[in-house]
């Protein structure tokens, strides 16, 4: 019985061995040196094919009139809008004197926002067009064919049982290197063009607190962000003991114009890393870029504009912090089948002469939403946690006003 156990032990530490070697040799060494095996790659391939598989067995057993069906569930469209502006609707009507269908616009307008409005859906997770083979889609098809369900649970079985225990060990490992990494200076390498640089400000879209190891994996950059406790507040301090980083308190007023000093004084130093920053202030779901805070774009310097656009097919990065905790959140990553990622330096931006910082941020706002693919919102994200502001409500009583006093139906008192 002895004999046994002394052989179970010694099996499970040569496999415990092996293991560790294979992490080191696959995983620490690589990523040390900067170096790809290309194993990556290789792995995003076969789940190209998988999932290229997946739809085609879907197409094949789903007759065509559940398939009209399916779509219509999985489209994130509830209601068909009309995207007439204000100007023509009005205008178009009466020949844009007062009148008393008006009413009818804007009580339409107010139930198409009430039924599926463009910002509210911006801070839930993006649906896909097909099946992933994960939970997250609003429909499961694994009942389909009997190969498609073999094959999902075959993808239960790899994603918990081999890709999560290994992605928990090396998200731990990455964690205490950080935290003992209390005296290692980062520097940047030699990038490629438009990388940002020294003593310059750095401005990308946000959907994930991964944009900021995804960026730090090319480079490193001096952070701005909110305070955060927890997880999140632990790396934060660690972070602090190895640069410079700005955090602040989002409800504190003072706060702000203390870090638009810090900034400045940053990015003076042209011998300081480039700092980062997420102009929007909250994670958005990865289909579009809402309105940048022009707090960034007041400080003056260079702005080196960042696209970042993630593939939803291998998994959801999007962080909907007012659903989700970070422990929630980091579950559910190291559980898909992986986070995959582009990222586009921009050429650098300066403002304009008389170009005032609301309008420099929206044009860096529209470059960065065009280079990867993503609608454009004038909405503040801040939307997610406060209510409307009732300066945008009189922006859209002055708008209409504006068109009926220019139509001079209120001085000749004409009404329709």
């Amino acid at each position: 019985m002895e004999e046994n156990r002394g052989g179970h032990g010694l099996t499970e530490g040569r496999i415990l061995s092996i293991w560790m070697i294979s992490f080191v040799a696959l995983v620490l060494l690589p990523s040390v040196f900067r170096v790809s095996l290309g194993i990556s790659h290789f792995y995003v391939k076969i789940l190209i094919k998988i999932l290229e598989w997946a739809t085609l067995q879907i197409e094949e057993g789903v007759k065509q009139q559940k398939a009209m069906a399916l779509e219509n569930l999985i489209s994130t469209g509830i209601i068909q809008r009309d995207e007439t502006p204000m100007e023509e609707e009005v205008v178009g009507r009466c020949q844009g004197c007062f009148s008393l269908a008006d009413v009818m616009y804007f009580s339409k307008k107010g139930c198409e926002a009430v039924a599926e409005d463009e910002v509210t859906r911006r801070f839930s997770s993006e649906e896909l067009l097909s099946w992933n083979l994960l939970s997250r889609t609003n429909a499961n098809l694994h009942h389909v064919s009997w190969k498609l369900a073999a094959v999902w649970v075959t993808g239960i079985l790899i994603r918990y049982c081999l890709l999560l225990p290994f992605r928990i060990c090396l998200s731990v490992f990455s964690i205490l290197l950080l935290v003992l990494a209390t005296t290692v200076v980062g520097q940047i390498p030699n990038g490629r063009e438009n990388k940002p640089q020294r003593g310059s400000i750095c401005v990308a879209n946000h959907t994930s607190p991964l944009d900021v190891l995804i960026l730090a994996s090319d480079g490193c950059y001096s952070l701005v962000g909110q305070v955060h406790g927890g997880l999140m507040g632990l790396i934060q301090k660690s972070c602090m003991q190895t640069s410079q980083h700005v955090l602040f308190e989002r409800s504190e007023m003072k706060d702000r114009h203390l870090v638009r000093k810090k900034i400045r004084e940053h990015i003076a130093d042209k011998a300081k890393l480039p700092i980062l920053i997420f102009p929007e202030g909250t994670c958005i779901n990865n289909t579009s870029v809402m309105m940048f805070k022009k707090g960034s774009f007041e400080v003056g310097g260079t702005i080196h504009p960042v696209a970042i656009k993630y593939d939803p097919r291998f998994g959801d990065a999007f962080w909907n912090s007012t659903k989700h905790s970070m422990m929630t959140y980091a579950f559910n990553v190291i559980t898909s089948w992986a986070i995959v990622c582009n990222v586009w330096y921009l050429p650098p931006m300066v403002k304009e002469e008389e170009e005032d910082a609301v309008h420099f941020a929206d044009r860096v706002k529209a470059v960065i939403a065009a280079r990867a693919g993503m609608s454009v919102l004038p909405w503040d994200g801040g939307l997610k946690r406060k209510k409307v502001k009732e300066t945008f409500k009189e922006e859209q009583q002055k708008k209409y006003c504006q068109i009926v006093i220019e139509n001079g139906s209120v001085g000749n008192g004409n009404v329709c």
